[in-house]
């Protein structure tokens, strides 16, 4: 399962490793970065993940900023409520990359779409090295 951090909205997608492909799910409504809990936990309840990978959205230069530094505490979050692995992924431009490839109007949150991205490159990196 794949998470696209944000303050507002957090998006969420399902994957398969074997094809290395995800899909949107819908997007979590959050509150200063913080979700509610227990539909989450219906979330993972539900799709059964084996890992969790959360984007990290580092500046172009490689620096990590606040918005890196929340999603890594997110993602100690979600290992720490639900004892799945949970891996960070490099994420810069992936919400650029979601709105290029919608076909949502102009100001409707790609969120998921964006988790979907950054779960198919963490397959894919994943794939890299076996």
């Amino acid at each position: 399962m794949g998470f696209d951090f944000g303050t507002r909205r957090i998006g969420v997608a399902y994957g398969q490793s074997l094809t290395g492909t995800a899909r949107p799910l819908p997007v979590l409504a959050a509150r200063d970065g913080i979700p509610d809990w227990q539909l989450l936990q219906r979330l993972i309840s539900n799709w059964q993940p084996d890992v969790l990978v959360v984007g990290l959205p580092y500046n172009m230069d490689g620096t990590d900023g606040d918005m890196v530094q929340r999603a890594t505490r997110f993602a100690n979050r979600l290992h720490g409520r639900f004892h799945l692995p949970c891996y960070g992924m490099d994420e810069r431009l992936s919400s650029h990359a979601a709105a290029e490839l919608s076909d949502k109007p102009i100001g409707e949150p790609l969120d998921s779409l964006a988790a979907q991205l950054i779960l198919e490159s963490w397959f894919a990196e994943l794939g890299a090295r076996r």
